[in-house]
């Protein structure tokens, strides 16, 4: 028996792919034309003359450096996560005393207090640590921010491995490093790709701790340096978006790759 198309759905579709489509139309075309163009036909109309002028002149104008500024820190904040979350999350999951459950507790705590709420306190320590001004003031405090969720998230992953995984192992004489790393970690790669895109765009989108912890060019990321299109005579629009999409892509990148294993670990499946 054939079914009859669902009319409603498809117009429902449509109306979503227009509110999504729309956007990215007027940010990416204005990226592939120029000022003038820009002000004189509006932001719907089709570009006459497309040009990689924005592009070219953003990173003339220091935005490469930006760049590799944010992507400097974004790989850090996603190191220093992966390497502690995992053996942490480990030890709560197996561990079975009162120092691990309040370690635990004390990350869950770390879900309640915002950014916002501990920015001057942050300030005076990073700045009587010598730290104000520089890429590891940023770096530290965005992957404190991004340890409590990383390790609910992981631990939630880890608690899904059966015991008979774990007593299999242990028949085998395998140690508690061997246990980890050849039973746990392959079995929560989707909580770790999870942890990784969610460290990676906490870093990458970072706002508050580079305005307020940073003030030169040689530490200006990314999110600071679109302050740099807006002067007192107006505002580039053209090259602003350009901007934005080029920040874009790294993530974008990474969903891409990352997005399978990324939809298990928000699910608790653990990759399984």
């Amino acid at each position: 028996m054939r079914s009859r198309p669902n009319f409603l759905a498809g117009l429902g579709s449509l109306v979503w792919l227009f509110l999504v489509g729309l956007p990215l139309y007027v940010m990416l075309a204005a990226t592939l034309r120029s000022r003038d163009d820009y002000a004189q036909q509006g932001p719907l109309s089709f570009p006459k003359h497309f040009t990689l002028h924005n592009y070219t002149q953003d990173f003339s104008n220091g935005f490469g450096r930006y760049f590799f500024h944010t992507l400097l820190v974004t790989a850090a904040v996603v190191a220093i996560v992966v390497l502690l979350v995992p053996p942490l999350s480990y030890a709560i999951v197996r561990g079975r005393g009162r120092i691990t459950t309040g370690v635990f507790r004390l990350f869950l705590l770390g879900l309640a207090v915002p950014a916002q709420a501990v920015i001057v306190p942050m300030f005076y320590v990073i700045n009587r640590a010598g730290l104000y001004d520089n890429l590891a003031g940023v770096i530290l405090p965005t992957a404190a921010f991004c340890l409590p969720v990383s390790a609910l998230v992981l631990t939630g992953v880890m608690r899904d491995i059966t015991p008979d995984l774990y007593e299999a192992m242990a028949m085998d004489g395998a140690p508690q490093w061997r246990v980890f790393v050849q039973l746990v970690l392959p079995l929560s790669k989707g909580g770790l790709s999870t942890i990784v895109v969610f460290s990676a765009l906490q870093a990458w989108n970072g706002f508050l701790f580079p305005l307020v912890l940073t003030q030169s060019d040689s530490s200006k990321v990314v999110t600071l340096s679109l302050y740099d299109f807006q002067t007192e005579h107006g505002v580039d629009i053209p090259g602003l978006l350009a901007a934005v999409v080029l920040s874009m892509l790294p993530i974008l990148i990474v969903y891409l790759f990352a997005r399978r294993a990324l939809v298990q670990g928000l699910m608790g499946v653990g990759g399984k």
